[in-house]
């Protein structure tokens, strides 16, 4: 059908001109461009013919050989194709909306006897996109075990495919012999983790690019499971009565763990204006939970709980609140003995002799009593020469000491 068209065609010019020789033949200005274009763009090619003449201009899809149009009639019954020209001597071939199927090999063609042609390529690029079907969703896997996740790109030029962690920390891969590396992003479609720990938690980034914009990325969140593990920083805790003291337990666990104290033996504690807490995400599988005590009372003594539970099991820790003596501070004045401050207590000289003048004291427990039994039992006495010495006396002696004064 082309053949009898062109020939066709060219008995028209013949006509027109009433001969066949002597008129200038029309020859091509110079070579259609090659096009490179993303799906859904409009492309233009453009076909500059010197001298045309009565001659006509064609279109032709050379690897199907429809014809897309003749001179200035579209002839494909495709409505995205049109055509248009300036002077007669540049003529378009316009596509809209390039679809996939587009692709190929165009020719412009003029009816000359031979006939003259040149071809331009068109090249339809896509732009990457994952194939749901074959790309993993959020995954949780035991501590210890292995995560395999991947994503399945495609796209014109072939996608490739990276992964990087959103938090920005290295990924920890392992090959085939066990030999552990770090890398901050991981080239291809699947990602293996072995031997996974909780620290590897976190999203991760998977990122196809081929070149096209956009560049596009799918967030995949791996969990990692385990039991609860819970460290505390001081199991021995002291503070006078009628101060505050507050506790805490740090708790590690995934999934998160349902977190709760208790006074030993049993007793739930409840939140209230006495017992103030609270819970502190630090990070994924961290935790900080505390505990404030308001003005310790005497029945607040004794051992607390931190309870930490998840589907995986319970664990648990003890901490124990006990008085330091001598919460009530006042500055006591020994007779003929200087008032001394607080830095100097360290160096303080006491006379043994003020230890028989009890009618003389106050009924309260001296500051720098205090200050002797934060200084691990030591005493220090001058004795009548003015000479100093350090007496080490154990917790039970001086907690009688401390009884003959009050």
């Amino acid at each position: 059908m082309l053949v009898h068209l062109i020939i066709l065609s060219t008995a028209l010019a013949a006509a027109n001109t009433g001969k066949h020789g002597g008129v200038e033949v029309p020859e091509f200005g110079e070579p259609i461009t090659n096009l490179t274009v993303p799906i859904g763009r409009d492309a233009t090619f453009e076909c500059i013919v010197v001298n045309l003449g009565n001659f006509r201009v064609g279109w032709v899809k050379a690897d199907t050989k429809a014809i897309q149009a003749i001179h200035e009639h579209v002839i494909t019954h495709n409505p995205r194709v049109s055509v248009s020209h300036s002077d007669h001597s540049t003529w378009y071939l316009h596509i809209k909306n390039v679809q996939e199927e587009d692709r190929g090999q165009y020719m412009c063609q003029i009816n000359t006897d031979p006939m003259k042609s040149q071809m331009g390529f068109l090249d339809v690029v896509i732009p990457p996109d994952f194939v749901p079907e074959e790309t993993s969703g959020d995954t949780m896997v035991p501590e210890g075990g292995t995560a395999r996740v991947s994503c399945k790109a495609r796209g014109v030029p072939p996608p490739r495919v990276m992964w990087k962690r959103e938090d920005g920390m290295e990924i920890v891969v392992r090959d085939q012999t066990g030999a552990k590396s770090k890398v901050l992003t991981y080239q291809g479609e699947v990602l293996k983790l072995t031997k996974i720990s909780r620290s590897e938690m976190g999203t991760y980034l998977c990122i196809a690019g081929n070149g096209v914009p956009p560049t596009v990325s799918k967030r995949i969140h791996i969990s990692v499971h385990f039991h609860p593990v819970i460290q505390v920083p001081n199991q021995l805790v002291g503070a006078p009565l009628g101060t505050d003291v507050t506790i805490e337990c740090y708790v590690e666990s995934s999934p998160k763990s349902i977190n709760y104290w208790v006074k030993d033996p049993g007793e739930l504690i409840i939140p209230s204006e006495h017992h103030v807490m609270s819970v502190r995400q630090k990070s994924m599988f961290e935790a900080e939970m505390t505990m404030t005590i308001k003005n310790i009372r005497r029945e607040d003594l004794g051992s607390y709980i931190c309870v930490a539970k998840n589907s995986l099991g319970d664990v648990e820790s003890k901490i124990r609140l006990y008085e330091i003596p001598g919460n009530d501070r006042h500055a006591y004045q020994y007779p003929d003995v200087r008032a001394t401050s607080d830095d100097e207590y360290g160096n303080n000289a006491y006379d043994e002799d003020d230890e028989d003048i009890d009618s003389m004291k106050s009924n309260r427990v001296p500051d720098r009593a205090n200050k002797w039994y934060s200084n691990d039992g030591k005493v220090t006495v001058m004795t009548a020469t003015g000479a100093s010495s350090t007496i080490t006396t154990t917790t039970t002696i001086f907690l009688c000491l401390i009884k003959s004064l009050l």
